[in-house]
């Protein structure tokens, strides 16, 4: 999870009431599952490893409550809750406190694969049916394209995918992306789910970029790959563009090549809070979605959710499969 500048927020604010007023809800009422916001408790005794407490911002509860609060009135009626902490007992927390809410339909926890504890750990956070995965990738000073080739972990990869759980990675760079495809020729039939696309460190050499390219296009051919478009909003020059016309062609480009049924909407909640405010990110999405027609809205919203996660709704006004 990147580490972003504190901004000063007075501009931001404005604009996104402004953009609320003019865009306050999905479309056609169309239920709005978001597949990446993050739960944590600085309060608890022991902490927490994320966010920092100089973090003015973030260095808060991010508990379902205010997530429900800070989303309301925008149709969203459920979300995925994705790790924020390498501690493994956290997991154990995060799966306690997504079930005392049902808005949370779904945990992508953290293990490390061909670690002495993943099957054993794996075998009882499965057992939760709110459990869906892990992620991994360029976090907690890991990396993905090197780990892949340790002892054990493509193994156990491969437990992870018979157990009908995904794999998430995190920060995606070029390295990352190469490494997702080797993982998919190796293990076929497991669920990746690339996040923050939008914001990949992407190649600064034509070369690069061209094989950059071609590696999000061999992972397209594979089955059971699926993106997020989330960390949307950008800073420049101490500003956040607020106008859809700043980021669209960079999410044409990747809506283009994995196709309206491979792309999920994630918001990076409470991470977002450093460049806009939830209604804002959210309305950058809604109203790109917008342009694609109401069938690929739903399934940006929620449909792709269901056939990437497994989810299964909790509450009357989360949708059905």
């Amino acid at each position: 999870m990147r580490r972003r500048d504190i901004l000063k927020s007075g501009a931001i604010t404005a604009l996104a009431a402004f953009t609320q007023t003019l865009h306050g809800a999905v479309s056609d009422a169309i239920p709005v599952i978001d597949a990446h916001i993050h739960l944590y408790d600085p309060s608890r005794p022991e902490g927490v490893p994320w966010p920092e407490k100089s973090d003015s911002i973030l260095y808060k509860p991010a508990l379902p409550d205010r997530y429900k609060n800070v989303t309301n009135g925008l149709g969203i009626c459920g979300a995925i809750a994705i790790e924020c902490s390498p501690w493994e007992s956290d997991n154990d927390w995060l799966v306690k406190t997504a079930s005392s809410d049902p808005v949370i339909v779904g945990v992508i926890g953290d293990l490390v694969p061909g670690s002495p504890s993943f099957r054993k750990s794996l075998d009882r956070l499965a057992a939760n049916s709110l459990f869906r995965g892990i992620r991994y990738g360029n976090l907690w000073s890991r990396n993905l394209s090197v780990d892949m080739h340790k002892l054990g972990f493509i193994d156990d990869l491969k437990v992870l995918s018979q157990a009908k759980l995904v794999l998430e990675s995190a920060n995606p760079d070029g390295e990352l992306i190469s490494a997702l495809v080797q993982i998919k020729d190796k293990v076929p039939d497991l669920t990746v789910i690339a996040d923050h696309l939008p914001n990949a460190s992407t190649p600064q050499t034509a070369a690069a970029e061209k094989e950059y390219t071609q590696n999000l296009e061999r992972l397209r051919e594979r089955p059971h790959v699926f993106i997020k478009l989330s960390e949307i909003p950008v800073r420049v020059n101490d500003e956040v563009p607020l106008e859809l016309s700043f980021y669209k062609d960079k999410l044409n480009s990747l809506w283009n090549i994995f196709g309206e049924d491979r792309v999920l909407f994630g918001s990076d909640w409470p991470n977002s809070d450093h460049l806009a405010s939830y209604t804002a990110t959210f309305n950058l999405a809604q109203r790109f979605a917008a342009s694609k027609g109401k069938a690929a809205e739903e399934n940006f919203f929620w449909r792709n959710s269901i056939a990437a996660y497994g989810w299964r709704p909790r509450l009357a006004t989360q949708p059905r499969g």
